[in-house]
């Protein structure tokens, strides 16, 4: 839809300067005098090509966190969420969410609440957030809550970079193992193999296993690779499914090296945003249930559902997250202490610092001890692709000494 400027006069004769998405001018108009304005100049805006591709690029945790943080710093500057939203549109760098933006301008002058335009929008704004703004609305306290989500979703994108950055490595050495292991096998090994069978030498077992695959690599690689993409595509649907998230989310609870550091990813991620909503003045059962739908896995998702219902019974919430059996011992006694001392939200984000602390130095044990594990396995790979190379030398060589 295209983007219209206008300028036009309110009632009181102020100068109103505007942008607005709009099929054709009749619609730009139509709004200006809806709003009770004399229109003065219509002009439209031409987009560029640039801008138009950048609609593709993808809204991460980082841009959340930026747009929270100018938001809250404009209304507590005393500017109104349509002032706000007029800056951002021209203010935020990353070109899809401004799109999104502009939509929300036109939105909101039409008279739709900040929490409705938000809602629109469930591929782009988190549905905690969503929930926060409704309640900052709720209570007028608007400003205070951008600002808590600024903090929390600045801390989410520094845990995300964290274990990315942990995963960087073990990927790139995987790509290099399988890249050597396949030169080998199609260019290295058939060359070997052929200079011993032209001296007459008879092939080891292994040797000629190993021929095999890679004459089934050279011959066949577009099946392999087809069987390969469509296996990729399956396995994603899959995992994607409900059930496949199920089986996914509790297989890596149980993965030695991987479950330790993936509970305390959890832990982190449940405290945070539980303190955050409980701080904002959100109920605990709704709060639970925000919760389920934002930690990220389906097993301890199916377990804060039991917790919220144990609670409507009149439970606390200390004994069912313990049964949830994913939970540190140590935030049973956080939740413990904070029910009792009416400080919950508190114990709460301390337990979340704590935790972000532990994620970062378990994830730099995990890649300390990654790290020689990958080189032995690629050490053994390739060397079982040597020797089976190098095995029919031996015998040529005793071959030639009879």
């Amino acid at each position: 839809m295209p983007e219209y400027k206008y300028i036009a006069i309110n009632r009181n004769g102020e100068r109103i300067n505007a942008t607005c998405n709009k099929k054709d001018e009749n619609e730009v108009l139509s709004l200006i005098r809806e709003n009770g304005y004399k229109p003065i100049k219509i002009d439209r805006i031409v987009q560029s090509k640039n801008i138009e591709f950048s609609l593709f690029q993808k809204i991460k945790t980082r841009d959340i966190a930026l747009f929270c943080r100018q938001f809250h710093a404009m209304l507590d500057a005393g500017l109104t969420i349509m002032d706000c939203l007029h800056i951002l549109r021209y203010q935020t760098q990353n070109k899809k969410l401004c799109s999104v933006i502009n939509d929300m301008c036109d939105d909101v002058q039409k008279g739709t609440t900040f929490s409705e335009t938000i809602n629109k929008h469930p591929d782009v704004f988190p549905e905690l957030l969503s929930s926060m703004v409704q309640a900052g609305e709720v209570s007028g306290k608007l400003d205070l809550i951008m600002k808590r989500m600024a903090v929390h979703y600045e801390k989410e994108n520094k845990i995300n970079n964290k274990i990315k950055s942990a995963m960087i490595y073990p990927i790139v050495l995987s790509v290099i193992a399988v890249c050597i292991v396949i030169f080998l096998l199609v260019f290295v090994m058939p060359t070997f193999v052929g200079m011993f069978e032209d001296s007459g030498v008879e092939l080891p077992a292994v040797t000629r296993a190993l021929l095999g695959f890679s004459n089934i690599i050279k011959d066949y690689w577009y099946i392999i690779f087809s069987l390969l993409i469509i296996s990729i595509i399956f396995i994603r649907r899959y995992f994607n499914s409900d059930s496949g998230k199920m089986i996914l989310d509790s297989v890596k609870l149980r993965v030695p090296i991987v479950k330790n550091m993936l509970k305390k990813i959890i832990t982190s991620r449940f405290t945070r945003t539980l303190a955050t909503l409980l701080s904002s003045g959100v109920p605990l059962i709704e709060a639970i249930d925000i919760v389920s739908r934002v930690v990220g896995n389906k097993v301890v998702a199916k377990g804060l559902q039991k917790t919220k219902e144990d609670i409507s019974k009149g439970s606390d919430l200390a004994n069912p997250i313990k049964a949830i059996g994913v939970f540190p011992p140590m935030v049973f006694s956080m939740i413990s202490i904070g029910e009792e001392s009416g400080l919950l939200d508190d114990m709460l984000d301390k337990t979340a610092d704590f935790f972000d602390d532990e994620v970062e130095n378990t994830m730099q044990k995990a890649v300390t001890l990654l790290e020689p594990i990958m080189i032995v396995i690629m050490a053994l790979i390739i060397g079982f692709i040597v020797l089976a190379m190098v095995m029919p030398m031996f015998d040529m060589i005793n071959t030639i000494k009879m």
